[in-house]
């Protein structure tokens, strides 16, 4: 008796969904796509992935389901969550119809805690947690762009002890964690640069050009590190230094931080983070679950967070005004008393 192949659903199909789906099709695997009527537009004649490294595919377009799956349809093995932290909650009720009692739910977000209400409303699902480390941006309608190093990390369990090496490619690298947790604090010290790319107004190869935003990217990650220290969370290396290290790295003058930071700056030079779009489009930012995290948790165990704070400040304020402030760097460094 031959086995059914196993099937992926990507609920959410925006840049990360759009690129997860696209380098599950270039995998061979069984993927089907929730997404709005612009994304289905634009996926309708296949899509084109790319990335920093030169990989280059062209895959056809995915089998579209709908918003509300009928009863009829067979579940996914695997469901790829991958709207972002702010409508996790949104979607719940929507993914019950595209749940069944062997799917696994993979919630890929940024920041901490976004799984739990996946988790309360599906007790009897396995529901694992999945950090992706890179960047995507829309080059076009039909292109999607991998502008930054770093891979898919999901949380290990038997359920998905085979999925890694059967959708690992070079557009997309995917990697099993058992220290999840310990995974997304790390990944949360280098999301801070999220918020203050979206005050900056810049891209983020510009913005780290300049010594300015980099001291306030540094005080940040260093009151996120007093928290994992209180909490007892050693931290991996997700990149080529040490998470301890990268701070002292950012605060070196422009001239020998160009110098011995350049895989840092090894993305396209039209990269802006997800939070600068979310703002640019007028939409809610994910800031609750980055710096308002390690502002929750520094108050938790007692660390002072005051730069995180003031940066949640200005982002809530640059929310309600649907714009970037387009601060300078000297001008950011007096808004989060750094100045």
């Amino acid at each position: 008796m031959t086995s059914h192949p196993v099937t992926h659903r990507v609920f959410g199909a925006g840049l990360i969904g759009g690129y997860v789906a696209g380098a599950l099709l270039d995998r061979s695997q069984a993927v089907s796509v929730v997404a709005r009527p612009h994304v289905r537009t634009k996926l309708e004649d296949g899509l084109l992935l790319t990335d920093l490294d030169g990989h280059r595919t062209r895959v056809p377009p995915p089998r579209f389901a709908a918003q509300i799956a009928p009863e009829s349809e067979p579940r996914p093995d695997y469901l790829w969550l991958t709207v972002k932290c702010t409508g996790v909650a949104k979607a719940v009720p929507d993914l019950a119809s595209h749940v069944g009692p062997g799917t696994t739910i993979l919630c890929c977000q940024n920041g901490l805690g976004s799984e739990t209400p996946v988790k309360a409303a599906f007790p009897g699902n396995i529901v694992l947690r999945g950090m992706v480390a890179f960047n995507v941006a829309e080059l076009a309608p039909d292109h999607l762009h991998r502008g930054s190093g770093g891979s898919v990390i999901i949380e290990d369990h038997p359920a998905v002890a085979d999925l890694a090496a059967a959708v690992s490619s070079g557009l997309r690298p995917v990697e099993l964690s058992a220290e999840m947790d310990a995974v997304l604090w790390a990944k949360l010290q280098l999301n801070l640069i999220n918020a203050i790319n979206a005050l900056s107004d810049v891209p983020v190869r510009e913005m780290l050009g300049h010594r300015g935003y980099r001291q306030v990217y540094a005080a940040c990650m260093r009151e996120l590190l007093a928290v994992t220290a209180a909490l007892g969370i050693a931290l991996p290396r997700l990149t080529a230094l040490p998470p301890r290290w990268i701070p002292r790295l950012l605060a070196q003058p422009d001239w020998l931080f160009t110098q011995i930071a350049k895989s840092m700056l090894e993305v396209d030079p039209t990269v802006r983070t997800s939070m600068w779009w979310d703002i640019s489009q007028g939409k809610p930012t994910e800031i609750d679950y980055l710096n308002g995290e390690v502002v929750a948790a520094g108050r938790s165990m007692g660390a002072p967070t005051p730069v995180n704070e003031r940066i949640v400040r200005l982002i809530k304020a640059a929310e309600a005004s649907h714009a970037s402030p387009a601060l300078s760097p000297e001008r950011l460094l007096e808004e989060t008393g750094l100045g």
